[in-house]
């Protein structure tokens, strides 16, 4: 290297979901330079950070957040600017946001880059999903725009009717092009015959609170749902990619079609593999307003078995920034009132101890938290520590606990459905693209640097030649 690096990250235990080595990592110009053999003395540098006794592991990718969602008449109350800025608090560089049409008027692609325009003020770096709510003959030229801006998923809902929801013609459609334009179809997967007709049969009988909320969605509409949108994958050949699966039966159907050679993934939250239905019955069950809901503590127990064993393969927050005020509006009907939980900065010790307290290793873990959500959406430079990668970093001690305090997080809200809990797997340093903004002595904030990132086609990313380049560095 002809130029002292910027920074070392000095005689830390370097863990990426291939394994892990001692060694110093070298920083310079936003990249990572070098990994060299902690038995040899570490490089000078701009600033050298001493990680004895502390694990390194790379920057969180969180492949589902909500950013100033608009949904009805509710607004979440967050901006690029204060999302980002509490992921990288919580150990995530790198957030995957949705541009879903906010009404009928809006088309993808329109949504897609207005999300674009409202990303400039991210802290961290931000790529995009789109979404397609209905079919028109525009949507293929639409979506060839959206490839050309980096944009290669597309969200479709199996449930909302009336708001969110696409039908199976155009989720079908949806699957072909996919397969045209080297995309990745993500599902929202809930029968909406089936939920609909549960919820009207819990209004009519006087049932239809927020400590009801359990018993409106059951378990059978998540399962059917994807079952259904299986067939559609296997018929189309398209990657499908499942949000927020909240059952193990959802899972094995999932695992099931992968043995059959799809290509089909499931993600999963903190709050389904930590909560369970008990919260509706709680002082505050507002405060675990989401769809799915919660689950029984056995099916919370056997999807926590799914996560240890690899079965799942990312975990993403959901991160949507509703306040108490919101959820209190309508907590009588669970029709009126909005649902999702805030929970980027979260994420990583919520998910740290869950995954370890059930046998899962550190590798595991980092495999859910950053090297799978990096590689299945096809983002290129992230979730890696090895050369040549982004040098976005987690440092921190794998035996210090704290316990959650919902107000003093920076979400943009002023509740955690975590609150009180007490958790391992907090960052100490964060580094995002060569900066330090998290350390001992508190958030540096580096302004508005976030990058869009170009996500690369599905298929050419999971190639053996993209392959061959994602491995780790050797240790010099």
């Amino acid at each position: 290297m002809s130029h002292q690096p910027d920074l070392v990250i000095a005689n830390a235990t370097v863990v990426n979901s291939t394994g892990r080595q001692e060694a110093h990592i070298v920083v310079h110009e936003g990249k990572i330079a070098a990994l060299v053999d902690a038995a040899q003395p570490a490089p000078a540098a701009g600033r050298t950070i001493d990680a004895t006794g502390k694990l390194a592991i790379p920057g969180g990718v969180d492949g589902h957040c909500h950013v100033a969602q608009v949904t009805g008449r509710f607004r979440t109350l967050d901006d690029y600017r204060t999302t980002s800025t509490a992921a990288l608090w919580g150990g995530t560089t790198t957030i995957i946001d949705f541009g879903i049409p906010r009404d009928a008027q809006e088309t993808p692609l329109a949504a897609v880059l207005h999300k674009k325009e409202l990303a400039t003020q991210s802290r961290c770096d931000v790529a995009l999903h789109g979404a397609v709510v209905s079919w028109d003959e525009t949507v293929p030229w639409q979506l060839e725009q959206l490839a050309a801006e980096g944009v290669r998923s597309v969200k479709m809902y199996t449930t909302n009717r009336g708001t969110t929801m696409a039908d199976g013609d155009t989720i079908l459609k949806v699957m072909r092009e996919m397969v045209r334009l080297d995309g990745l179809a993500y599902i929202h997967a809930e029968h909406d015959p089936i939920i609909a007709d549960c919820t009207e049969q819990h209004a009519q009988d006087g049932r239809i609170g927020i400590e009801h909320l359990h018993r409106t969605r059951p378990e059978l509409a998540e399962e059917i749902s994807v079952k259904e949108t299986l067939a559609m994958a296997e018929y189309t050949g398209a990657p499908v990619y499942f949000v927020h699966q909240s059952t193990p039966g959802a899972v094995d159907l999932v695992s099931q079609a992968r043995e059959r050679g799809l290509e089909a993934y499931s993600e999963t939250c903190p709050h389904y593999v930590t909560l369970d239905d008990t919260v509706y019955a709680s002082t505050f069950p507002e405060w675990f307003a989401c769809c799915p809901p919660m689950r029984s503590a056995e099916t919370v127990a056997a999807l926590k078995e799914r996560l240890a064993s690899g079965a799942i393969h990312t975990m993403s927050s959901d991160h949507s920034c509703y306040d108490l005020s919101q959820k209190r509006e309508r907590t009588d009907d669970v029709r009126a009132m909005p649902h999702g939980l805030p929970g980027v900065e979260t994420r990583m010790p919520v998910t740290f101890s869950a995954m370890t307290s059930a046998g899962a290793t550190v590798e595991q873990f980092v495999s859910a938290f950053a090297a799978e959500p990096a590689r299945i959406n096809a983002v290129p430079g992230k979730g890696r520590i090895a050369e040549g990668f982004d040098a976005d970093l987690v440092v921190f001690d794998p035996a210090e606990e704290r316990t959650v305090n919902g107000a003093a997080l920076h979400m943009g809200t002023d509740f955690s459905p975590f609150d009180g809990k007490a958790l391992t797997g907090w960052p100490a340093v964060v580094v995002s693209n060569g900066r330090v903004v998290l350390d001992a002595g508190g958030f540096h904030d580096p302004g508005a640097v976030g990058r869009f990132i170009n996500r690369n086609g599905f298929r050419q990313h999971q190639s053996p030649a993209a392959e061959a380049s994602h491995l780790p560095a050797a240790v010099l």
